[in-house]
């Protein structure tokens, strides 16, 4: 059953990201990859969100956790498609970016969770 639930959130994850994608920011318009980063920083505060209310509080079933955290979020969230994002950055010359990419990834991802965290908490 376990498997079924990550399968079913993974499912929905891939589509929300794809819907992402092409409706918030399509690929031809911008050349820093918003889409990518925008999912990964959402994808990063509903955790912190996620992570109060089903670890920390117990306020939602386990199984909840496998849908949303391992298969919704894993699907949401890109980390392949932002290594693809900044490896090609940088190969095109674009070097400033592919850096500026990485650092407000990582940096934005972290904060998102660390203020879901903690305002969650307040709740």
């Amino acid at each position: 059953m376990h498997w079924l639930s990550v399968a079913l959130g993974g499912a929905i994850g891939a589509v929300c990201r794809y819907w992402v994608s092409i409706s918030l920011f399509p690929v031809t318009q911008y050349k820093f990859p918003y889409a990518t980063l925008s999912a990964n920083v959402l994808g990063s505060l509903i955790m912190g969100i996620l992570y109060v209310f089903i670890v920390e509080r117990g306020g939602l079933p386990e199984q909840a956790r496998n849908i949303l955290m391992v298969g919704f979020l894993g699907a949401f969230t890109t980390f392949s498609t932002f290594s693809l994002d900044a490896l090609s950055l940088w190969q095109n010359g674009d070097q400033f970016l592919a850096l500026t990419y990485v650092v407000s990834t990582v940096v934005l991802c972290l904060l998102a969770i660390i203020c879901a965290v903690w305002l969650t908490r307040l709740v």
